[in-house]
């Protein structure tokens, strides 16, 4: 069986979790991160020497990086509508999860976490403004993608998990946002999966 490292209110351990579920998988979690189990300790390091959550382990091979492990998942399943074969349409949906990880993730990094980590080290307000505007102007570069369906059409994908756990933070997170009707209308039919419901919700952190 699988082993998944990781809080479960992590949203890098929930997007393995949600892509778990999508694909109908076994697994075992265990805790490990922030206010459980310290990352520091010698049997994750011998796993994750970067000493970041999640950490998946498959037989003996353990893999980090949670958009890695979620694509992994996908393509040892055979689940080409997660991720597709075709190297153009894979290219589509892996553009959208390292515009995430590369443009997205950045620009909200220090407003999330003084509005909602409210974390001594981050409450410089020229900061904090600044990161909402990036956040914002990055948001509204996806509300200028979403159709009526998932982010890339009829088919959902991997791009759809990890963006809707970052929209699902944007929402959460407390300050005045610009209005944003087809991102939340997007998000709306996201949060209808069943795997969204067992494990989109499960925290801000």
């Amino acid at each position: 069986m699988l082993r998944l490292l990781g809080r479960a209110n992590s949203i890098n351990v929930r997007k393995v979790l949600w892509t778990c579920h999508e694909i109908g998988l076994d697994y075992q979690r265990e805790d490990w991160g922030r206010g459980v189990r310290p990352v520091s300790d010698p049997e994750f390091q011998a796993l994750n020497p970067l000493s970041l959550i999640p950490v998946l382990v498959d037989g003996d091979t353990p893999l980090s990086e949670s958009n890695t492990i979620c694509r992994y998942l996908a393509a040892k399943h055979g689940r080409h509508d997660l991720l597709p074969a075709s190297p153009i349409e894979r290219a589509r949906v892996e553009r959208w999860m390292d515009w995430q990880l590369g443009d997205l993730n950045p620009a909200w990094a220090y407003a999330f976490h003084a509005l909602s980590r409210n974390s001594p080290d981050h409450q410089d307000p020229a900061r904090i403004a600044e990161s909402v505007a990036a956040w914002s102007k990055q948001m509204a570069v996806l509300e200028s993608q979403i159709g009526d369906g998932w982010l890339l059409g009829a088919t959902f994908t991997l791009a759809d998990i990890v963006l809707g756990l970052s929209i699902q933070r944007w929402l959460l997170t407390p300050f005045d946002k610009p209005s944003l009707p087809k991102t939340e209308a997007y998000f709306e039919r996201l949060r209808q999966r069943p795997a969204y419901r067992a494990h989109g919700g499960g925290g801000i952190a």
